[in-house]
């Protein structure tokens, strides 16, 4: 077995033991979270113990049903208490579609750098024909044979998270609250108050400037000061 396969097998199981961890933080069942996934308690609990894995997909919907970041299942932190978050309608097309984006975003980094599917299936220590399906979106890719696909194609794993659809925009969301929540006491208060907006669209636009544009603005500050 090859150190990539062995380092897969390892990651399954550390998965598993974070899909279990975030499982009982939101006090949820095996067949709770089944069914928001659409699969059997049996893969499920399969999940937990390493022997399977989830597809990325498949994780983005866990993280969202049990609202916990999605970043959890790369860390290492257990996590304490959370609350569960809300069921997605159209599961099963959302994971179809999201396997077909993935698999062709795979397949052009695959074209870019000019590897053939055999090369490909060398390098990463996958099946050709498996390849092909990942490739095709006709199959879930599980997320530690997509992070090995990943580090073969030289590319982060974020680049296959949704950006745009329901999970990507709760994640940005997610995020935005988190930055909110680093600030300085004084800098949320600053924030939160209706009479600073006004201050606070004139930081956005002068934002959007470019170079020229501010030094043009900062030297008419300048004229009306002095």
């Amino acid at each position: 077995m090859s150190n990539l396969r062995q380092i897969t097998q390892i990651r399954k199981r550390k998965l598993g033991i974070l899909i279990l961890d975030s499982r009982r933080a939101a006090r949820r069942t095996i067949e709770e979270c089944a069914e928001a996934l659409g699969v059997p308690p049996e893969k499920f609990q399969a999940y937990e113990t390493g022997q399977e894995s989830p597809s990325l997909p498949q994780l983005e919907l866990l993280s969202l049903y049990l609202n916990v970041p999605l970043d959890h299942f790369w860390g290492k932190q257990a996590l304490s208490t959370t609350t569960s978050g809300p069921m997605l309608e159209e599961r099963d097309r959302m994971v179809m579609l999201r396997n077909r984006v993935i698999g062709a975003s795979l397949r052009l980094a695959r074209t870019n750098a000019k590897l053939s599917l055999t090369e490909f299936a060398e390098n990463t220590g996958l099946p050709e024909d498996t390849l092909k399906q990942y490739e095709l979106g006709a199959a879930g890719i599980p997320t530690p044979d997509l992070e090995a696909i990943c580090l073969a194609l030289n590319i982060p794993l974020s680049t296959c998270f949704d950006q745009h659809g329901p999970i990507g925009k709760w994640r940005n969301q997610q995020e935005t609250i988190q930055k909110f929540l680093d600030l300085e006491p004084d800098a949320q208060h600053f924030v939160t108050q209706p009479v600073n907006r006004p201050y606070l669209e004139l930081a956005r636009r002068l934002s959007e400037l470019n170079v020229e544009k501010l030094r043009a603005v900062a030297e008419g500050l300048l004229e009306i000061t002095f």
